[in-house]
């Protein structure tokens, strides 16, 4: 239900981040013509963290971007892409390789054990200079003392959906670290996700009723 709310702000963050529109904004208040040149999405490279059924639809989205998009989920493996073509699924063992090579670093793998404090310092280190850090997944996954020193220092740049602690309370140090976009968890909060869940519900007791497989099934430790 939140595939489409959230590829599409993962889309429009990024875009937001790389193209300065929080600066922008902010001259606009100050009634300054700041003008300088950008960043831009256009012939980037993008790393998809947890290329499930959100990560497929963000790949989706940016089909008409001009980028690389690159996949990882927790086991290598094969899955369709745009199109219904055959793409590759990096391991989650292979992102040390893959980090020092992406524009952009989707999160939107879930929150268990594993991936609990997985962005760390070791893991910002491997990312580029320039590089952005999208966080439409979980606050949890990030180790924020870690990205604050790295955003403070002007080596790394940060659009998050989701933060730890969460809700940011007053005071944070992440409202004013630079490079840093934040929103407060509305990435799937749309009228779209609603008209799915709706969709979904009646698609569900349908098939509980006719006796047919449900989706979505989820097995394993989480």
């Amino acid at each position: 239900m939140h595939d489409a709310g959230t590829a599409e702000w993962a889309v429009g963050a990024m875009i937001a981040v790389l193209r300065e529109f929080p600066e922008f904004a902010a001259a606009q208040r100050e009634g300054r013509w700041a003008y300088h040149p950008t960043g831009a999405l256009a012939d980037s490279t993008v790393l998809i963290v947890g290329y499930g059924s959100i990560g497929a639809a963000l790949e989706r989205r940016l089909a008409g971007f001009e980028v690389d998009v690159v996949r990882v989920a927790r086991t290598a493996r094969e899955a369709e892409g745009p199109g219904g073509l055959p793409v590759r699924v990096h391991g989650q063992d292979e992102l040390p390789e893959l980090l020092p090579h992406a524009d952009v670093v989707v999160l939107l793998a879930p929150a268990t054990r594993d991936t609990a404090g997985m962005v760390d310092a070791a893991f910002l280190a491997r990312m580029r200079d320039g590089a952005v850090l999208v966080n439409a997944a979980r606050g949890s996954l990030v180790d924020t003392e870690a990205l604050l020193a790295e955003v403070g220092r002007g080596r790394l740049r940060a659009a998050l959906d989701v933060t730890d602690p969460e809700p940011l309370p007053p005071g944070h140090p992440l409202w004013e670290a630079p490079g840093v976009l934040i929103t407060p968890h509305i990435g799937g909060s749309t009228p779209a996700s609603q008209r799915r869940l709706l969709r979904l519900v009646r698609e569900q007791m349908r098939r509980y009723v006719s006796g047919e497989p449900l989706l979505n099934v989820i097995s394993g430790n989480y």
